[in-house]
């Protein structure tokens, strides 16, 4: 499959998502992971923030409620889950979205404090190449966080490229910290965010979680 099929693949099946509902309940099973990882990110009343995979936009807009003098951007490669995200966000008048197959995009350099994304980059043809993407979009000293359900030690997500149909790159904990190593980022933190059984709608969830990744660029 080629890098173009691959990224038209993944956008129908978004769409779909969005266009038959599953949207929000898609939203729903990361929001209780989600939370928890942004609840540890360093934002501050002007932080510039983006979400890379943003769906239906919903860490953009926790973005911009804390950080109001700050710009709170997503990005998505689809269509339908960004009219929902935009929809839902007009109240937020520091929201703005993109349509781009990341690692393209239409965003300035250096320009993010905070980047975040839940989800996504295993979806990429080369999710290296996304990486550095990442680390380019970076101000000095900038953070990353990067969320996966779909990962080596999660034996319960191994067969989603097949329900899916989409292939998808499966990696382990070591090969997601060298990924940023290699993208000139500092690995700060790597931990698997489990749930308590209460919030849990799957067994692996409590028991294995979603593995979380946390980078900076370094200064220099």
């Amino acid at each position: 499959m080629s890098d173009a099929d691959h990224i038209a693949r993944v956008r129908t099946v978004f769409d779909a998502w969005a266009d038959h509902g599953r949207a929000e309940g898609m939203a729903d099973s990361h929001i209780p992971f989600a939370r928890r990882v942004f609840a540890q990110l360093p934002l501050r009343h002007d932080t510039w923030y983006l979400d890379v995979g943003c769906g239906t936009g919903y860490t953009v807009r926790w973005a911009a409620r804390a950080s109001p003098n700050g710009r709170a951007v997503g990005l998505d490669v689809s269509p339908a889950m960004l009219a929902l995200a935009r929809r839902l966000s007009v109240p937020y008048p520091t929201v703005e979205y993109h349509l781009a197959a990341f690692p393209t995009h239409p965003l300035p350099p250096g320009r993010f404090d905070v980047i975040f994304s839940m989800e996504v980059l295993y979806y990429l043809p080369e999710p290296c190449t996304g990486m550095a993407a990442i680390r380019r979009l970076l101000k000095p000293g900038g953070v990353v966080a990067c969320a996966v359900d779909y990962y080596a030690e999660n034996p319960a997500s191994h067969d989603w490229p097949t329900d899916v149909g989409v292939p998808m790159t499966l990696w382990d904990r070591g090969q997601w910290s060298r990924a940023f190593e290699e993208a000139d980022l500092e690995v700060t933190e790597q931990r698997q965010v489990t749930l308590p059984p209460d919030e849990a709608s799957e067994a692996w969830k409590v028991t294995t979680g979603s593995l979380v990744t946390v980078g900076r660029r370094r200064a220099s």
